[in-house]
């Protein structure tokens, strides 16, 4: 019998004492055969192989089995590794090592099932949990449960100290100045791994904002009162310069009507929101000057459709509605030419309507992208982050992880395997990108296609004004990898070029990014 040796050549022995005879009768030895005289026995054997194995091809598919077939074994072997698509191993092609490819699969297909491994843990069959509160929220994308239970070990807990295995999480709405112990920096060195405050560099803020609580898009009402302002100011002893700034104006002049209890010259039993319509400006003076500490005072301000005053965090300015719609007293030395601008304001109805032209035609996307986080409740969001978490952490420890390959190569192409969420979700997408179009834009595209694909209905949705939910465009405000907080993504983090995209997909295999809809 011939055996196939690795040289592509056939070595055929002769059985011990059985000479072959010739055509004269004489004995001689069995002639060596050149491996391409058996090349068409070998061939039609495979063909009928083939076919009797699918018992379905016909035979315009079994002749160019038959041709491809002899172009293989025409073809010297490759020396080591094959890519994805079976070509020679070149050098400076990565190939694909492992994994099983089946007869016309595509580098997705291919991928979705390589890079499908199982996590030891499913959420919805053992939720995160949560103690030392009650549930506060309707539905979550991720399995959730709050309270307490002596039979089972939670994921976290408020306060601390908590056994090993128990994150400890601090959520407060005050402002640090009030409470250190709400500075992130001081909870972590106290041993807290979650940390929920006002601040959108805390793991998961509990901002004051919401489309659910505040009617922000409410009509503008005429301004009937005198006085150009109104204040609600009861904490005398606040620690900044509101009081001062309060006086400041009054010494330029401006009229304030001032209802709470510092200054009061107004009864104070009133209606806040259904006071402050009547006014053109009013004061939304905060009682500390922190970074993200925007309290209801000043979204009260903007459903009643009235100009804030600001004094309070320093980046007040990224919770405006619009530029030129609110006027920020950074220091007192602020508080002369702010005063000037109101009464030039008042004056000047045109030039004021301008400063609430977002109330007719909406505010900023990035007044949106802000405001639109708080669409999921808090409490979920913390249960979103904590499956983030033990997800994150099971794929830097497992080898089912680390073996995935995330992308896989054809010639010179290479086609990478990407997550995305949408921000309020859990559950990752699959989408691709071709080493040659490696691109911010490319990338924008491929989530664009995939959500609309999915017919994707945002999260925001439902909470938004009627004037403000838009159609069924979806439409990016940003893209960013996961695990950042909410001040690098919707302010600070932003991939420098393609070239910065390219390097991040690179060292980052199976790389996860999550996108925020407007």
């Amino acid at each position: 019998m011939g055996i196939l040796s690795r040289t592509g050549t056939t070595n055929i022995t002769q059985q011990e004492g059985l000479p072959v005879t010739d055509n004269n009768g004489s004995s001689s030895p069995l002639p060596k055969r050149k491996w391409s005289n058996w090349m068409p026995s070998f061939v039609a054997l495979v063909v009928i192989l083939e076919i009797a194995f699918l018992g379905r091809l016909d035979m315009a598919k079994n002749a160019a089995m038959l041709d491809s077939l002899v172009d293989i074994f025409h073809k010297p072997l490759p020396s080591s590794g094959v890519d994805f698509f079976g070509g020679a191993d070149d050098k400076g092609i990565e190939k694909i090592e492992s994994g099983s490819v089946l007869d016309g699969e595509t580098c997705e297909v291919w991928l979705e099932r390589e890079d499908s491994a199982v996590f030891s843990r499913d959420f919805e069959k053992v939720p995160i949990m949560v103690s030392g509160a009650e549930k506060e929220w309707q539905t979550c994308s991720v399995g959730c449960t709050f309270g307490y239970d002596p039979d089972k070990k939670p994921d976290a807990a408020f306060g601390m100290p908590h056994e090993t295995g128990t994150a400890s999480v601090l959520r407060s709405m005050e402002s640090a100045q009030y409470y250190s112990e709400n500075n992130i920096a001081q909870a972590r060195r106290r041993g807290y791994q979650i940390v929920m405050t006002t601040s959108l560099s805390s793991d998961v803020p509990v901002g004051y904002f919401s489309w659910a609580e505040y009617d922000i898009m409410a009509p503008v009402q005429p301004k009937t009162e005198s006085a150009l302002a109104a204040a609600f100011i009861s904490n005398c002893g606040a620690r900044n310069f509101r009081l001062q700034a309060l006086e400041g104006l009054e010494k330029e002049k401006v009229k304030i009507d001032s209802y709470g209890g510092c200054h009061r010259n107004r009864d104070g039993r009133v209606d806040k929101v259904e006071t402050l319509k009547r006014y053109k400006f009013s004061l939304a003076f905060e009682n500390s000057n922190e970074e993200d500490y925007v309290t209801e005072k000043f979204f009260q301000s903007l459903v009643a459709g009235t100009v804030p005053v600001v004094v309070g965090a320093p980046n007040m300015q990224d919770f405006a509605p619009s530029p030129n719609s609110i006027l920020h007293i950074r220091n007192l030395e602020d508080v002369k030419s702010v005063a000037k601008k109101m009464k030039y304001l008042a004056q000047n109805p045109d030039a004021y309507n301008q400063t609430l032209r977002w109330k007719y035609e909406g505010p900023s996307d990035s007044f949106k992208a802000l405001v639109d986080m708080a669409a999921v409740h808090s409490s979920c969001r913390l249960c979103i982050h904590l499956a983030t978490m033990i997800r994150e952490k099971e794929e830097m420890s497992s080898p089912d992880f680390k073996k995935r390959p995330c992308k896989c190569t054809r010639g010179s192409e290479t086609l990478y395997h990407l997550y995305v969420r949408e921000r309020g979700r859990f559950q990752m997408d699959s989408i691709f990108l071709r080493s040659g179009n490696l691109t911010l834009k490319a990338l924008e595209s491929s989530v664009l296609m995939k959500f609309q694909s999915l017919k994707h209905v945002p999260i925001w949705k439902q909470e938004r004004p009627e004037s403000i939910k838009g159609g069924d465009e979806l439409k990016i405000y940003r893209i960013h990898p996961i695990g950042l907080t909410q001040r690098q993504a919707l302010y600070t983090f932003k991939f420098k070029g393609d070239a910065d995209l390219r390097s991040h997909i690179e060292r980052k295999p199976c790389a996860k990014f999550e996108v925020i809809f407007v």
